[in-house]
């Protein structure tokens, strides 16, 4: 989508530059559209959504104070994504992430899903190279990980109760 109308950008940045070192611009406006600089015209949560698939480095800025609202669009997207119809987390997952925000373990938490992650991705991109055949790996490696990150919950889970009891605290 795009507009006759262009938003003002701040100084430093070039709406037309196709350096692909440059980082890429979305200004988030009052009136809840992005505006990409570097392509200088409006997109959707979408067009954002296949910037990400893309593998492409952004930053959403909010347009009047500057302040970075990436983390919060693709929270948004991954919202819209997990009531899509096809959700990638129960709400079991979703209770226990909450429950580890304001936790001891909260930082830990965040580092080991990242890593997790990132591992998968790596085990992802050497099976497509290999074989598509191996897709079928990918499955039970899923599964491993959602069985050791459930027992990695329940252990800690049991260790905090035996420190709070230690203290004369229950949870």
């Amino acid at each position: 989508m795009t507009s006759s109308t262009k938003p003002s950008d701040t100084p430093g940045e070039s709406a037309g530059a196709t350096d692909a070192t440059e980082l890429r611009v979305v200004k988030k406006y009052p009136n809840r559209r992005l505006y990409d600089t570097r392509t200088s015209s409006y997109i959707t949560l979408a067009e954002v959504r296949k910037l990400v698939m893309a593998a492409e480095t952004f930053v959403v800025r909010d347009a009047k104070t500057g302040q970075d609202l990436t983390r919060s669009i693709l929270l948004q997207i991954i919202l819209e994504e997990e009531a899509g119809g096809a959700p990638m987390f129960s709400e079991a997952v979703l209770a226990n992430i909450i429950r580890f925000y304001g936790h001891s373990m909260q930082g830990y938490m965040g580092t080991y899903l990242e890593k997790n992650i990132q591992s998968l991705m790596e085990v992802q991109a050497k099976l497509a190279e290999q074989s598509p055949m191996m897709n079928g790996m990918m499955g039970t490696y899923l599964e491993q990980s959602k069985s050791a990150f459930a027992q990695m919950q329940e252990q800690m889970q049991k260790q905090t109760e035996q420190i709070l009891s230690a203290f004369g605290m229950k949870r």
